[in-house]
């Protein structure tokens, strides 16, 4: 019994290491630096600026067509219609950078978990079922009621500490994500607004300002993740 639970713990933090740095990957390409504006949110000269567009290039999908400040494809997702179990982001040209997967739980809310690329296929490495990256879980607090939490990241599957804390409201595309860490913002979600300042393209499309140490894509996952549990 004790080699057995001795086994079980060394798998266990074996997991969690792998999770850190698989993640280390999308999350920390260079440090995080303070990049916030005055204003609280993040300056658009340190970090990169996306167009999402809540649409499918494909008339028979819905999902999200992403474009960078040139205009170029970045992200795309065409494959489900109304809140499915399973999301796959896709680069410009099809291939699978994240897979989101809802999983039932004894809460209220269920929560969802990340995987690189493709959930289903197995992890080169040990030839074994692939693990997710991370969890995520929506914030539910009866008792506070006016909390602008929107939900928790976690780095692999056991932490007890979030990664990244969301905030803001997904209804009104105003959303921010901070490094629970540092507390700094190293992604937002806010509205675009047309040229002359006057007009606004509505909650269909809006922007992604991504700060240099965070991975757009897994930034962009999030936002899918969002419009999941608030749409």
């Amino acid at each position: 019994m004790v080699n057995f639970l001795k086994s079980s713990s060394t798998r266990r933090v074996s997991d969690e290491k792998r999770c850190e740095e698989e993640c280390k990957e999308y999350y920390y390409k260079g440090e995080i630096g303070n990049y916030n504006n005055g204003n609280g949110g993040v300056s658009s000269s340190t970090c990169t600026s996306l167009t999402v567009w809540r649409k499918s290039l494909l008339m028979s999908c819905s999902g999200f067509t992403v474009i960078d400040c040139k205009g170029n494809l970045v992200y795309r997702v065409d494959n489900y219609r109304g809140k499915p179990s399973e999301v796959v982001l896709m680069d410009a040209s099809g291939t699978s950078l994240f897979t989101m997967r809802r999983y039932k739980t004894l809460r209220l809310v269920d929560d969802w978990m990340i995987y690189k690329g493709e959930a289903s296929e197995q992890d080169p490495k040990t030839c074994q079922k692939k693990q997710p990256i991370c969890y995520v879980k929506k914030n539910v607090n009866f008792l506070q009621s006016n909390s602008n939490v929107l939900a928790h990241v976690y780095l692999g599957t056991s932490s007890k500490s979030p990664t990244f804390v969301i905030q803001g409201s997904y209804g009104q595309r105003s959303c921010k994500v901070f490094d629970n860490s540092s507390k700094n913002v190293v992604a937002e979600i806010k509205r675009k607004e047309a040229v002359n300042g006057c007009a606004s393209f509505g909650l269909e499309v809006f922007h992604l300002i991504v700060c240099s140490g965070l991975d757009s894509g897994f930034a962009m996952t999030l936002v899918m993740l969002l419009d999941q549990m608030f749409s």
